[in-house]
């Protein structure tokens, strides 16, 4: 039996899991600059493609998703499925003719913004819900289908008068779920859950015929959450150890599934093209979607606060949600800005009696009452007084040396700071008993941006010579 609504306790499951399947779904949907001009931004699509079956022929790409983990539910138990996708529709831009007709035009220029052709992503669901006990033996076959569709949205300049408008296509998509499973031999009540998602199109590529054709017609970003109301998943990664041969037979093609929700659960799967860790999240000090693929919240918020007013206008006619990001970071208070520079995820307390510090001259164990992250936690090191020796020279903050990069220890990029002078911010020593020399180069314009900041380079005593100056 199958249903296109699930119940409100599988609702409130499912929708934990969809805050990071949002993230999947639009993984690279619009690359900054966000605009459709940019060359990044011409070629997309790239993650959960199902394209027709007869386009596999063409090109590299699959028309089919399985998903194989083992579950073990207990009597009675109900499994939910939702499978996610886009739909690409490619939009037109028209012009208002002075008889009132319209004809096709490269861009719509407003005020506010510049609309040009592109193609937009239509979120698609597919539901179901099934008792697990159906799903012996053939097990659910679910056939799917969008129709063919056409609309038209009016454009209209700040005073309400008709400039144009937006025609919207979408070709037809048809497609299949399969759900099966099957009970592993043993004394455990296991079984191997099967979910394939199959693109079944009839279209037929024509000469000359390419992706783009192909893509109208695909399940781009495809997906599938999954929720059982009794019983539990066990981990691809980390299974049971009785489990772990059973575990690796299971076949996953083009996806792979991954425990979702709280740290501690195991009733909810997200099966992504895209590889995770279990239990994946969103850092909650990200403000919002910026759909850049493996985005890094600060580098793009500061970057799309830098666009030009033009560039921001050809973001906004791009797309709904390009315009959302520039309205978001246009909008960003500094205190939000602040929290996407970093964040400490790994701490743990620590309960053993902190250990006494032979031979320090401060005369300090270290600290239990701070974090082991926290300067003061050790009265033995302090980057703001503490000098080494350098060719028989004390180098402390405000030091001031010459940059000898070597091979030994730098990267290529080091390796062009031969020769220049810098001044030492802080002497630091890491907790293999090794030596840092925090420094900013002289003549860098941004210097007192990385002094204030704590964005320094880094050197070793061997690396820099005093007796240069």
């Amino acid at each position: 039996m199958t249903t296109t609504t699930f119940t409100s306790g599988a609702e409130a499951r499912l929708a934990v899991a969809r805050h990071v399947a949002d993230a999947v779904l639009f993984e690279g949907y619009v690359l900054y600059p966000y605009r459709a001009s940019a060359a990044k931004n011409r070629l997309r699509w790239q993650f959960g493609v199902l394209v027709p079956p007869a386009w596999t022929a063409t090109a590299a790409e699959h028309d089919v998703q399985r998903t194989e983990l083992l579950m073990e539910p207990r009597r009675g138990a109900t499994l939910s499925v939702e499978v996610r996708f886009l739909h690409a529709q490619r939009r037109t831009v028209q012009r208002v003719l002075p008889d009132g007709g319209f004809r096709t035009v490269g861009e719509l220029r407003l005020a506010d913004r510049v609309i040009v052709p592109w193609d937009e992503g239509r979120e698609e669901r597919i539901r179901l819900t099934v008792p697990v006990e159906e799903l012996a033996d053939a097990g659910t076959v679910v056939r799917f289908g969008r129709p063919a569709g056409e609309e038209t949205e009016p454009v209209t300049d700040d005073g309400g008068a008709p400039v144009g408008r937006l025609v919207r296509r979408r070709e037809a998509l048809d497609g299949v779920v399969r759900l099966s499973a099957s009970p592993l031999d043993g004394p455990y009540a296991t079984q191997r859950l099967s979910v394939v998602v199959e693109n079944t199109g009839e279209w037929l590529p024509g000469e000359g015929s390419g992706r783009d054709e192909a893509l109208s017609r695909s399940l781009v970003a495809t997906h599938t959450l999954l929720h059982l109301d009794a019983g539990r998943f066990l981990s691809l990664t980390d299974p049971p150890e009785w489990a772990k041969g059973p575990t690796a037979a299971c076949r996953n093609l083009h996806t792979w599934p991954v425990l979702a929700g709280e740290p501690d659960s195991r009733d909810l799967v997200l099966s992504s093209p895209i590889i995770l860790e279990d239990h994946p999240a969103i850092a909650p000090e990200s403000p919002g979607a910026l759909y850049d693929a493996t985005e890094i919240d600060e580098i793009l918020a500061l970057r799309t606060a830098a666009l030009t007013d033009e560039e921001k206008r050809e973001a906004r006619g791009t797309d709904d949600r390009a315009a959302a990001v520039i309205d978001l970071t246009e909008s960003m208070p500094a205190e939000v800005l602040e929290r996407l520079h970093g964040a400490v995820r790994g701490l743990r307390e620590v309960t053993a009696p902190a250990p006494a510090v032979p031979g320090d001259a401060r005369g300090g164990p270290l600290r239990p009452d701070a974090p082991w992250w926290d300067p003061g936690a050790d009265a033995s090191v302090d980057p703001a007084h503490d000098h080494v020796l350098v060719d028989g020279r004390e180098v402390r903050a405000g030091s001031r040396v010459v940059l000898r990069p070597g091979l030994r220890h730098t990267d290529a990029q080091d390796l062009f700071l031969a020769g220049r002078r810098a001044q030492v911010e802080a002497v630091l020593h890491d907790v293999d008993g090794g030596v840092h020399l925090a420094v900013t180069v002289d003549d860098d314009p941004g210097a007192d941006i990385r002094r204030e900041q704590g964005r320094y380079l880094y050197f070793q005593p061997d690396e820099i010579d005093v007796e240069a100056l």
